[in-house]
């Protein structure tokens, strides 16, 4: 596991900036998209950041189409594995890992 301490285009160490675009999730990670360049290894954390945060946003929406049913899903589910799995890609990221996620860790990877 390398800990990727070199600086970024951003001028922070690639660790920090690759946690840092899963801070706001897909914000965080569609704006490191465009200000780093060069980091393949930021690159990939905010691509996986915007598309796996925007793919959540997507089921809560669709979620919420469904009465009552719906909400209870995204509160006691949806919300609460969002959650920890933010908390575990930021964690990843930080200690240098470049962590892929079925399906869409593979999809970063090739986008990037």
């Amino acid at each position: 596991m390398a800990l990727h301490t070199e600086k970024t285009s951003t001028g922070l160490e690639a660790n920090l900036a690759a946690a840092l675009t899963y801070l706001v999730g897909f914000v965080t990670g569609a704006i490191f998209l465009v200000v780093e360049k060069e980091n393949r290894f930021v690159r990939f954390h905010a691509m996986q950041s915007t598309l796996v945060f925007a793919a959540i946003v997507l089921i809560d929406i669709l979620l919420q189409i469904v009465p009552i049913l719906g909400a209870l899903v995204v509160v006691f589910l949806v919300i609460p594995a969002s959650a920890v799995l933010w908390l575990v890609l930021m964690y990843k990221a930080y200690q240098g890992e470049e962590f892929k996620l079925p399906f869409i860790g593979d999809i970063a990877a090739q986008r990037i």
